[in-house]
């Protein structure tokens, strides 16, 4: 019996808190399809993938502390926002490289990590509001502050 579409898992190494309740409801109301791209198994608890190459997430990564990091508020399609920390600026990535993004203010904290290759000539942002849904079944217990916001 031949069996289409099989492949080996995609690699993505759990996080240390990935056992976390929270973790199995943003698994489970994870997208099957992310801008068009597939689902993909992965070998890890808490951890999905879509694409190739993959557009990772992981839940129950360490939670960020105050940072001097890009925060961005990202709108999700219910109205609420999600503060995601951008852990590399466009203006540092080359050909074959990524952005990734850690949720601030809830924990556990997820991880997106998005190959350029990926985003092509589009939004890295849609990624994030695609997941925001997911991402806000965890609380939000902070949020982000900019310069003009601290007196």
């Amino acid at each position: 019996m031949l069996m289409a579409g099989c492949s080996a898992p995609v690699d993505v190494t759990a996080g240390p808190h990935a056992a976390a309740p929270a973790c199995g409801q943003v698994m489970v109301a994870s997208p099957d399809t992310l801008l068009g791209a597939d689902r993909r198994d992965t070998a890890s608890q808490a951890t999905t993938a879509w694409g190739d190459p993959p557009v990772t997430l992981r839940c129950g990564v360490e939670v960020p502390g105050p940072t001097t990091d890009r925060c961005i508020s990202v709108e999700t399609s219910g109205g609420s926002s999600v503060d995601w920390v951008s852990l590399q600026q466009t203006d540092e990535l080359e050909d074959g490289g990524e952005w990734t993004f850690v949720t601030y203010g809830r924990e556990p904290a997820i991880e997106v990590v998005v190959p350029v290759e990926q985003v092509g000539g589009g939004q890295v942002t849609a990624y994030l509001a695609e997941l925001g849904e997911a991402a806000s079944l965890v609380p939000a217990e902070r949020s982000c502050v900019g310069a003009e916001d601290v007196s």
